[in-house]
């Protein structure tokens, strides 16, 4: 990343980790999930968990009492929106996440997006902890909190959070949050996942594994009688200094070597191509045989992303929703 005073690249990247957070962690992810759930539920979680002081206030100002309080139904349909809610009273990952909080099992949900039914943490008492505090908010916000409040508010903490990241950080959650896509891309055929792993069963009812790792970031696996054949290796650069994309396409090109020696069949790179000469990536990573644009993939839209999503979807074998 260009260290230059006037260099717009670290709002760039900023905003390439914005628009991924608007999947997962902002009023957009928010939304989506509540479209997606049952209204009369809805209420039912409602009554439960918003205290009838709060709906009064927040009835008053226009606002839904679900853009402010968390209910199981929708930290059940999108797990990340644990950060939502986080966000919203302005605490750190680490100030909510040490130990103490009694937060932590929360963590990798936020994170990873990762919800097993079958060893949840307590959602019910999360949504109970976090409604006490967040009608605290909604009483002491003054004037009266409006719908702007609640939309801007998240956006101060978040902030404080990417700039306070250093540029391995920053390459890192480009990591994990295209993983969270490709997450999305496969999700109605997820046998098991874990932390770094997510275990699919394709049209084929073959096993297809996904996991995070290094050289490549993405690693795509299918067994096959027994074994795993590798299929896909996908290497991520988050990166915008159009100076040094150069540098980056050579780092992909390590890693896809590596890979090439075990055999992988194809390899992508994933890669900001805003203001850049893709012959010269090309040039500085032949093994790549496809490239698509990051920050597409991170906001799931655009040519990229649409390519991208139904490439994924063929090399595991599964049909697009």
């Amino acid at each position: 990343m260009s260290d230059k005073p006037l260099s717009p690249s670290r709002q760039v990247i900023f905003h390439q980790m914005l628009v991924a957070a608007r999947k997962t962690v902002l009023m957009g992810a928010l939304s989506e999930a509540l479209g997606q759930i049952d209204p009369a539920e809805c209420k039912k979680q409602i009554l439960k968990y918003v205290p009838a002081d709060a709906q009064r206030i927040l009835a008053a100002s226009g606002i839904r009492d679900e853009h402010i309080f968390p209910l199981p139904a929708v930290i059940e349909r999108k797990p990340t929106l644990i950060g939502y809610y986080r966000l919203l009273l302005g605490i750190s990952q680490k100030r909510f996440y040490r130990k103490g909080t009694g937060m932590g099992p929360y963590k990798s949900m936020e994170a990873r997006g990762l919800f097993n039914p079958k060893h949840r943490p307590d959602i019910e008492q999360y949504c109970s902890i976090m409604a006490e505090q967040l009608a605290e908010l909604v009483r002491q916000v003054s004037p009266r909190i409006t719908a702007r409040d609640v939309s801007e508010l998240p956006l101060l903490t978040l902030g404080a959070q990417l700039y306070g990241s250093n540029n391995n950080a920053i390459g890192k959650q480009a990591t994990l949050d295209v993983f969270l896509s490709v997450t999305e891309i496969v999700k109605k055929f997820i046998a098991s996942l874990d932390t770094n792993r997510i275990s699919v069963l394709n049209a084929s009812k073959r096993k297809v594994i996904i996991a995070l790792a290094s050289d490549p970031d993405i690693r795509i696996q299918e067994e096959f009688d027994g074994k795993l054949r590798n299929i896909l290796a996908i290497e991520i650069k988050g990166g915008t200094d159009v100076s040094n994309a150069h540098n980056r396409a050579g780092e992909a090109e390590k890693s896809h070597r590596k890979a090439k020696k075990q055999d992988f069949r194809d390899y992508w790179t994933i890669i900001s191509l805003a203001g850049v000469d893709q012959t010269m990536l090309e040039q500085e990573s032949p093994t790549t045989n496809s490239w698509f644009d990051v920050a597409q993939v991170l906001a799931r839209e655009g040519p990229s992303w649409l390519e991208f999503r139904s490439r994924l979807a063929g090399s595991v074998g599964i049909p697009l929703g």
